[in-house]
């Protein structure tokens, strides 16, 4: 790393897990930096959640290197704690308290490690607001339905200002109104407050809309990195190009769709209706990626840094 580049976030080089001859890791590196949002894909079983356990602090690796706020999670202290939110797949405590009376409570942990950067906790009124809590932030948390239970978790995760956010599944059990809210709220966060981003999930067309990159994990290897775009175009180089003219539909192959289309305009296309440009959607692109890696003859003989890079290149 050059000297005038910004430390990144999270650092981890050759990061190895095994559980007794299973090696559930093998070789993991990767860079996340401030202010990104990183969507971690891949089958059941690929080493996701051992991953982020890590990267959390929950779980000792096996072997390799790994940094997260510049501080090795294996010894890291409660102050590295309070920089660091988890939005965990479901939460099963305090089911008698309400969401206002919980959100105090453990707003009070913070407050010791506020900073003028970021002053902690978050203003519990304001958060319950930007949450969608308002109606219930004084019923008891076990009368919530399973929606507002998951934007309690939200909040649970940021009351303290965090600057790196781990999420996992969180839109799981959201309606389509609460899931558009959710990813508005990762936006501002990432955008507004330059808040580090890590999340896990099985909607890709979710990930797409997040993510600024996407990490494939596959049998506990990365086997692909860079932002959606970038990893569809590796692996379907030409977009198509639908539209109809003088009553008759047409279809192109092109790797330079802009250009396609701009010349198919320029060449007197007025009577063009209908005009539609499609490139592999990201679900594709994952299909592809993992079938790829799980079809090898030999799993290790594939090319993992090629995969990568490529996605690298074109990010």
């Amino acid at each position: 790393m050059a000297k005038d580049e910004p430390q990144p976030v999270i650092a981890v080089r050759d990061l190895r897990m095994r559980y007794g001859t299973k090696d559930v890791l093998d070789g993991v590196t990767f860079d996340v930096h401030a202010g990104e949002v990183v969507v971690l894909l891949g089958p059941n079983g690929a080493g996701k959640t051992t991953t982020i356990e890590i990267l959390e602090g929950f779980r000792n690796r096996s072997a390799g290197d790994v940094e997260v706020l510049g501080v090795d999670p294996q010894v890291a202290s409660e102050e590295w704690r309070a920089r660091i939110g988890l939005v965990l797949q479901s939460w099963r405590d305090h089911a008698r308290w309400t969401p206002r009376m919980l959100l105090h409570h453990l707003g009070e942990y913070y407050e010791p490690y506020s900073t003028e950067l970021r002053p902690r906790p978050r203003d519990v009124e304001k958060l319950i607001v930007e949450v969608g809590l308002t109606e219930q932030a004084n019923q008891k948390i076990r009368t919530l339905s399973g929606g507002q239970r998951r934007r309690l978790d939200v909040a649970v995760g940021i009351v303290g200002y965090p600057e790196l956010v781990f999420f996992d599944e969180p839109t799981a059990g959201l309606d389509p109104h609460a899931r558009r809210e959710f990813h508005d709220m990762v936006h501002r966060l990432a955008d507004y407050e330059n808040t580090t981003i890590v999340l896990t999930t099985h909607d890709l067309d979710e990930a797409e809309k997040l993510a600024d990159r996407i990490l494939i994990l596959a049998g506990g290897r990365i086997v692909a990195d860079g932002s959606a775009d970038a990893l569809a175009r590796e692996v379907a180089k030409d977009s198509q190009v639908t539209w109809t003219a003088g009553g008759q539909r047409h279809v192109h192959a092109t790797a330079d769709s802009t250009e396609f289309v701009r010349q198919l305009f320029a060449d007197g296309g007025k009577d063009v209706t209908d005009l539609e440009v499609r490139r592999a959607s990201l679900e594709d692109t994952y299909m592809e990626m993992v079938r790829k890696y799980e079809t090898a003859p030999h799993r290790g003989d594939i090319d993992d840094a090629a995969l990568v890079d490529a996605g690298k290149e074109l990010s």
